[in-house]
């Protein structure tokens, strides 16, 4: 008994609670690996984990286990500008899910900067070509003639999921790294969670970076695309979870989304293609498939375009959202792998990475860290499958 009751370590309940709250857990939600965890938190306890047991804790927290040894918890702040907003307010505690896909996609930008670097690639001039007080209309115009991703194009995609692949080849193709994924690197039961985030943009001359919540519905990726660039266009670094309905307090953001709705659903555009007094139903059906936009990009514009009251505009809203919100899925589960894969990484920085590895530049464990899997047959497949074999 002696013997085991040395084994125990001693924890501060409070650490253990703040590990649970910080990966959004309840009590409940880790009962079944952890029956006593409820005696491990209350203050004053004698109740405590064993070594084993605060490893597995830390590991289904998704916590660093030296976390939990110290007096009180640590500040982790997000580490680029945060414009998320619940209810008018900041977001104050980041879930170890977005952290940990900010480190990795961070990590990502690091190596394939040094890459270009090393290939003596030239910065990208549109990267910081524009400021807030830039015209909305003209900065629109310009980033979609740099994309080359026009309306007609969009509306002769048969889905969204074939318009948003088109979107984001056109980003790849001017030198933006585009990564979409539904999880954190290749882990399935650490889903993100597109309320808490929809996007990110990491900006650099070299090698910008966007990253999009493959949670979300395929339409509204589409929009958050559009915002992301914007951020890049503006040589800014931003963590974005705005709508396109919404009217974000930041000078930034609201430039941000301006210019995505411009750049997805040009107004004079919509407003030629609108027709007053067509059932809103049908109008929304229709004009989504057109500009291949989620249907709330397509009631902003409406109402932009004077065809919506501010009230009849904020009842359809709420109704469409409500709707729109049992559409989510888990963005990329299924399908081919080494698409998804492809997806996930982004196909500019699979194809520099493994062209690397296979010239032997990268060796192959920092190759397989940073694509998400272990497996050499696994490497050699997604070589071939990117024609780089």
């Amino acid at each position: 008994m002696a013997r085991a009751a040395a084994l125990r370590v001693d924890v501060r309940p409070a650490m253990l609670r703040w590990a649970r709250e910080r990966a959004r857990l309840t009590i409940n939600d880790l009962a079944g690996r952890f029956p006593k965890l409820a005696a491990w938190e209350e203050e004053g306890t004698e109740a405590q984990p064993t070594l084993r047991q605060l490893e597995e804790f830390a590991k289904a927290t998704h916590t660093p286990i030296g976390y939990l040894f110290l007096p009180e918890p640590p500040v982790e702040p997000v580490p680029i500008p945060d414009f998320r907003t619940h209810a008018g307010r900041a977001i104050e505690r980041p879930s170890p899910d977005l952290l940990d896909t900010i480190y990795l996609c961070q990590q990502r930008q690091e190596w394939y900067r040094d890459f270009v670097r090393s290939s003596r690639g030239e910065r990208l001039t549109f990267v910081g070509s524009a400021t807030t007080n830039s015209d909305v209309i003209e900065t629109a115009a310009a980033m979609r003639d740099a994309l080359g991703f026009d309306i007609a194009e969009r509306r002769d995609c048969p889905t969204w999921t074939e318009a948003l692949r088109r979107f984001v080849e056109r980003a790849d193709a001017i030198g933006v790294l585009v990564m979409i994924n539904g999880v954190v690197g290749s882990n399935t039961h650490r889903k993100l969670d597109p309320d808490e985030f929809r996007g990110f943009a990491l900006a650099d001359g070299l090698a910008p970076l966007v990253f999009i919540n493959g949670a979300d519905t395929k339409s509204a990726q589409m929009f958050t695309l559009a915002h992301e660039l914007a951020h890049l266009w503006l040589g800014q670094s931003a963590l974005s979870n705005v709508e396109p309905v919404s009217a974000p307090v930041q000078t930034v953001e609201s430039w941000c989304n301006r210019v995505a709705a411009e750049l997805l659903v040009p107004l004079a555009a919509f407003r030629d293609t609108y027709r007053q007094g067509e059932p809103l139903g049908d109008a929304l059906a229709r004009l989504a498939r057109t500009f291949k936009v989620s249907t709330l990009v397509i009631l902003r514009r409406m109402h932009d375009a004077g065809g919506l009251s501010r009230d009849a505009f904020w009842a359809a809203y709420h109704e469409e959202l409500h709707r729109l919100e049992q559409l989510r899925g888990s963005g990329d589960g299924g399908g081919d792998f080494y698409r998804t894969l492809s997806a996930r990484v982004g196909k500019r920085f699979a194809r520099a990475l493994v062209v690397s590895t296979l010239e032997g530049q990268t060796l192959h464990r920092d190759a397989f860290r940073l694509l998400g899997f272990t497996k050499h047959s696994t490497f050699q497949e997604l070589a071939h499958n990117l024609g780089v074999a």
